[in-house]
């Protein structure tokens, strides 16, 4: 990577003038004291002030007089001090603690990969981290606060390397960036849930804790942390020089005496540490590690000599504690006050987190770094190929459908099966196959509408790396119905599908007006998608915690994709939108090719291709909608089949589209008949097999096409 193929990070937002042009930057002294320390004081200031609100709050009768009166020696000492010391001043000192962590650790993940988006989050730090200590809770192995601290850093750093390595360090562009860290992070995520469903008495209240939650019992924790903060935070100014040399360009920096490879390596290893202590301690605490220094860097290019690291750090660390606080100040000012300790923090802060993605998305140029692909990846093929695949997926589909019939916790056989066909089967067959025929076929069902919905949102955004998942349209779908369940307890079928059909098109609605700015931009599509994901996916959270916190597993069960309990009267739906889309599809089939290729084609053939983009994001909402009610939140399916019916039969849609349909049929299904066989009489959901499944060959697809548009 040379020094001319980069840019600073601090460039967040390109300037053009009126012309279009860049425009130059006036020539601004190098260091502005004055703007410099005001800077530091307001945020100070404001630091203070949340800080005096948030000792405040809390579940005790202990208002802004007692304090006063407490700190002053006047009455009410014992009870204050009592609340004080045992809840509200850990609970600060946690928020500060995680604030400054995950702060600098932002600054310094964005640095290194000279990406404004990059973070703890987005680059599957916290998720990895968290899945160790799940990992380690769920199993009731007992371990001290520092070995449990290094396991999380060993899983954190795992998914940085890994996602670092697939987006070329950042150097590929933020999009390519910000798809891995969200497939890693929701491939973490579907074994989190798995593991959680599966030791549901040793997982309690790990599910709000894998939000972010800052309530603490006591200082000791805190204690056995502030040492590896300040030796973390005092590694971090140590590299301060280096990262100025760096943000040169590799070239310069190497001129100058500096490693680039060196510097990233310590560097990624410092955020690392420091992204794994806050998630020891309080969980992992979303997108404070980009917002607070995004914030900084917004702030810095305003501010001359604000910019340089020795600076930087310890403001966007300012702006963590401000960013923590200020969360959970908010969160209890609207939240009961019986509910405080059990809604997290980090709801709040994936929602603005998820906010300042979407922002920084719409201004992206329309263009994007590893994202626009003219034309769907796929070779031409012969009628006999595309002939001899269909045949063959289809003798597929047929065997995926008697296995999922025959295998699960107790073998049937096939004279059981037709026995039951005709009728004359014994009481035990018929109860059994009466449960697992309507699984068989939400799966089924459910694999092939999300394939469906797939093929038309990667055609639609120019990028086989899309889904519907990563655009925010399921999780929409998984809010609507989620919310029924929770909200209106009994709900019945019909009423639950229009939810889940509301959330996926409200949320497609507007994904589509944000990513729509003087015309649709794919980049901006799928950044704002992913951010969208993010912020519904707290908004679950809150809900299930809010509400009905003691049926979480019922929620988690929806969100992990699981057939359990299924009935033929809920395949209905998604049953009338294959139906009803599935033709559409093939009668647009021409216009999903041309749509496909790029942004002047389609007009130059009279296609309307704003409104056109608008009608197929539709129908993939409506068919992803009636998934969730089928088989609840799946991943990946409509990533995979259709990249992979286009490796097949080529790119054009008349081809893909039976053949994708076919694979997510067989994917879901298998997925399912093993999560109901292999560890029998325990069943693993659904969609954490196909998460399972689609991970890797969404890494190799990654892999494979690193750096090519660069």
């Amino acid at each position: 990577m040379s020094s001319t193929s980069t840019r600073p990070v601090t460039d967040l937002v390109p300037q053009t003038g009126r012309s279009g042009a860049p425009e130059r930057a006036p020539r601004r002294p190098r260091v502005s004291f004055t703007g410099i320390t005001t800077a530091f004081l307001v945020v100070v200031g404001l630091g203070l002030l949340v800080a005096a609100v948030h000792l405040t709050q809390g579940t005790a009768q202990v208002g802004a007089g007692d304090l006063w009166r407490w700190v002053t020696g006047g009455q009410a000492v014992d009870e204050t001090a009592a609340v004080l010391l045992a809840s509200r001043v850990p609970r600060l000192l946690a928020g500060v603690l995680v604030g400054i962590a995950l702060g600098v650790a932002g600054a310094l993940l964005q640095s290194v990969a000279r990406n404004a988006l990059a973070s703890p989050d987005t680059l599957a730090v916290n998720a990895g981290a968290y899945l160790t200590v799940v990992v380690v809770a769920v199993f009731g192995v007992s371990v001290p606060f520092y070995l449990q601290g290094t396991i999380a850093f060993a899983g954190g750093l795992a998914a940085a390397v890994l996602v670092m390595g697939l987006s070329r360090g950042g150097a590929d562009g933020p999009t390519r960036l910000i798809l891995a860290g969200s497939a890693i992070t929701l491939a973490l995520h579907s074994l989190v849930t798995m593991l959680l469903v599966l030791f549901e008495q040793e997982s309690m209240g790990l599910f709000a804790w894998g939000s972010g939650s800052i309530v603490q019992s006591g200082t000791q924790t805190l204690t056995l942390a502030l040492p590896v903060l300040v030796v973390g935070v005092g590694a971090a100014l140590l590299l301060s020089r280096r990262m100025d040399l760096l943000a040169l360009g590799d070239d310069a920096a190497t001129v100058l005496g500096i490693s680039a490879r060196r510097a990233r390596v310590f560097s990624i290893l410092v955020a690392v540490l420091l992204a794994a202590l806050a998630v020891t301690v309080a969980g992992p605490i979303g997108f404070v590690g980009l917002a607070a220094p995004l914030i900084a860097r917004m702030v810095a290019r305003r501010v001359p000599g604000l910019g340089r690291h020795a600076l930087l750090l310890p403001f966007a660390a300012l702006l963590g504690i401000v960013v923590v606080l200020g969360a959970d100040v908010g969160l209890r000012l609207f939240i009961p006050t019986a509910r405080t300790t059990s809604v997290p923090t980090g709801v709040v802060t994936s929602v603005l987190g998820a906010a300042l993605l979407v922002w920084f998305a719409r201004r992206l140029p329309d263009k994007g770094i590893g994202l626009e692909t003219s034309g769907q990846p796929g070779r031409p093929r012969t009628g006999r190929t595309y002939a001899v695949v269909a045949v063959s997926l289809s003798v597929a589909l047929v065997g995926a459908l008697l296995a999922a019939v025959l295998l699960g916790d107790r073998l049937i056989l096939l004279g059981d099966v037709a026995n039951w066909v005709n009728g004359i089967s014994g009481r035990e067959v018929t109860l059994e196959l009466g449960r697992r025929v309507p699984r068989v076929l939400a799966a089924l069902l459910a694999g092939a509408a999300l394939a469906l919905a797939g093929t038309i949102v990667q055609a639609v955004c120019r990028n086989p790396l899309a889904e519907p998942g990563l655009l925010g349209v399921t999780s929409g779908a998984g809010l609507g119905a989620v919310g029924a369940l929770l909200l209106v307890p009994g709900i019945g079928l019909w009423p639950m599908s229009a939810a889940a059909v509301v959330g996926a098109l409200a949320i497609t609605a507007l994904v589509f007006a944000l990513a729509h700015r003087g015309g649709l931009s794919s980049t901006r599509l799928v950044l704002i998608g992913v951010g969208m994901q993010a912020g519904v996916m707290a908004l679950i959270t809150l809900l299930i915690v809010a509400t009905r916190p003691w049926e979480v597993n019922l929620a988690l069960t929806w969100l992990a994709g699981s057939t359990y309990g299924r009935t033929m009267e809920q395949l209905v739906p998604v049953a009338l939108a294959l139906l009803v889309i599935t033709p559409v599809a093939v009668l647009v089939r021409r216009e999903l090719d041309v749509v496909a290729l790029d942004e002047d084609t389609p007009r130059l053939l009279g296609v309307p291709l704003d409104r056109m983009r608008l009608v197929l994001l539709g129908t993939a909402a409506l068919l992803t909608a009636a998934a969730v009610v089928a088989t609840g939140v799946v991943a990946f399916v409509g990533l995979v089949a259709p990249h992979a019916a286009r490796a097949l039969v080529g790119a054009r849609h008349s081809r893909v589209i039976p053949v994708a349909i076919l694979l997510g049929a067989i994917l879901v299904s298998g997925a399912d008949t093993l999560g109901r066989w292999v560890l029998a009489p325990v069943q693993v959901p659904a969609g954490v097999g196909t998460a399972l499944l689609g991970t890797p060959y969404f890494i190799y697809l990654l892999w494979r096409s690193r750096g090519r548009d660069t």
